[in-house]
Formats: structure tokens, C-alpha cells, sequence
């Protein structure tokens, strides 16, 4: 090979590839660590203190925060999940029917209730229901609102969950139950459906972190203040001190329970792995 050739050709790095991973996660880190120190260096901290960081109104918050807010919360989110958890079985189940009808309206309510913002559903709740039926009240006042409202958004998405998880239930286990003499609704009901839920409860505990969330739409129903949920609560301290310690506050109380049901997803879903392996 002449000299000529021998320049023309791709030179090869000596690097190996284990080598050039390194490198390149080295490289991440180090513009990681120069992002954090520039925000660490530009950052005006004492405005952020002053706007964010008062204790004197963290003290006030307590124990309203925990006793009214959060337990509020809570009882907005597990009242919603059990709603939209009955409703999304029965779409679920109705999905699945060979009765045509009952097909379509399920697949009707989920394209709706899927495609629409939740805050919608909300206003259609406190304020096209009362229209619509003039003098009927929604059993529970606004918890029963805040009920309805999450189940109806919930339900949805559950619906399409439940209907995968009936489905990954091995057909062998309706064949034997029928085999027993079970009828194919007793079937559904003791061996399919025990079996369905077993596999979607991770994805049915990532709905309830984000019913959790959602719960911050019941101020567009309009509270008292014995009714208010965290961002209400927040809201209504930060609009009355001029200062936005109290939403930081109310978020943290937010990622008390969305952390730790996060974990509990991993954890979950750690396990459905380990049991399909």
C-alpha cells in the first residue's frame, strides 16, 4: 500500500467501546454539575427566600394543612378511585360483551371521557347536572361531586386497564372453569377477574397518584372552607399573605403521598417482572 493510500484511509480510534461510554457519561456529569452551579451562582436566593421560604407562615399552616387539607384530599381521591373503579369494571365487562350495543357505548364514553380535560368534567358536574335535572341533588354534597367527577375521568382510563388485564388472563382458565361446570358469568367472576386485577395493579396504583393530582380541580366547584383540599388551602393563604410559601407547602404535602405511591409502583411492577420471567 503506497503512502498516498495509506493516508486515505479512516484512521481508528484508540478508544474501545466501554472506553467511549465512559467518556460520554463523564461528559454528562460534568454538564450536569455546570448547570447546577450556574443556577446555584445566578440565583437571586434571597428574593426566593423571602417569596418561598417564611417560616412564620409554614407555622400558621399547622395543623389545618394536615387535619383539613390533606385529609380532604385523601377522601376526594380514594372516593373518586372507588367510583371510577366500579364504573371502569362495568365498561370494561361491557367492552368485552358480544352484544354489539353495549360495545359501542363503551367504546363511545372512553373516546369521550379519555379525550376530555378533567376540568370539564368538573364544571359539567357542579353545573350542567343541576341544569339538567333541576332539584336533584348529588348524593354527599361536594364530596359526592368531587366523587362523581373523578370516577367519571377515571373510569375511562380504567376501563381499557381492566379490559387488558382480562384479556392477558390465559383462555385455558375460562376452558377449565366451564370444563367444572361453571357458568361463564360465576367463571368471570371467581377465576377471571381475581386473576385480571392481580395483573393491573400497578397501573391501577399510577391512576390513583394521578387522582391524587386531579383532586385540585374541586375549587371550580365551589368549597366552603371546611371542604378545601390542599391547592385551595394553599391558595387561599398565599392570596391573603401575598407570599407563595404556603403553594410550597402544599406541594410538599402533595409528594408526602405521591412519593411513596411511586415507590410502591416500582415495586409492583418489580414484582409482575419477576413473576413473568
Amino acid at each position: 500500500m503506497s503512502d498516498a493510500d495509506a493516508r486515505l484511509q479512516p484512521r481508528k480510534s484508540g478508544l474501545t467501546r466501554r472506553q467511549k461510554r465512559a467518556l460520554s457519561r463523564g461528559a454528562q456529569y460534568v454538564v450536569f454539575v455546570a448547570a447546577v452551579i450556574a443556577f446555584a451562582v445566578t440565583a437571586d436566593w434571597g428574593r426566593l427566600k423571602n417569596q418561598f421560604a417564611q417560616w412564620d407562615l409554614v407555622k400558621q399552616m399547622f395543623p389545618d394543612v394536615i387535619t383539613l387539607a390533606l385529609k380532604n384530599t385523601v377522601l376526594y381521591t380514594m372516593s373518586g378511585f372507588v367510583v371510577g373503579l366500579v364504573l371502569g369494571l362495568v365498561i370494561a365487562l361491557m367492552r368485552l360483551s358480544p352484544v354489539g350495543p353495549y360495545r359501542w357505548l363503551a367504546g363511545i364514553y372512553i373516546e369521550i371521557f379519555r379525550g376530555l380535560p378533567a376540568l370539564l368534567i368538573f364544571v359539567f358536574v357542579g353545573v350542567a347536572v343541576p341544569l339538567a335535572f333541576p332539584g336533584t341533588q348529588i348524593p354527599g354534597g361536594t364530596y359526592g361531586k368531587v366523587a362523581l367527577a373523578l370516577g367519571l375521568v377515571s373510569a375511562a382510563y380504567m376501563a381499557e386497564t381492566i379490559r387488558a388485564g382480562i384479556q392477558a388472563v390465559p383462555k385455558g382458565q375460562m376452558e377449565a372453569a366451564r370444563s367444572l361446570g361453571f357458568s361463564h358469568a360465576r367463571a368471570m367472576v371467581s377465576i377471571v377477574i381475581p386473576q385480571a386485577f392481580r395483573i393491573v395493579i400497578p397501573p391501577l396504583t399510577n391512576e390513583l397518584v394521578l387522582l391524587f393530582k386531579d383532586s385540585s380541580l374541586v375549587l371550580f366547584l365551589g368549597v366552603t372552607l371546611e371542604e378545601r383540599e390542599l391547592t385551595k388551602f394553599g391558595r387561599d393563604l398565599a392570596s391573603q399573605t401575598a407570599n407563595s410559601t404556603p403553594i410550597l407547602v402544599a406541594g410538599l404535602c402533595y409528594l408526602l403521598v405521591t412519593v411513596p405511591l411511586g415507590f410502591v409502583v416500582r415495586r409492583l411492577e418489580a414484582k409482575a417482572g419477576e413473576a413473568t420471567k
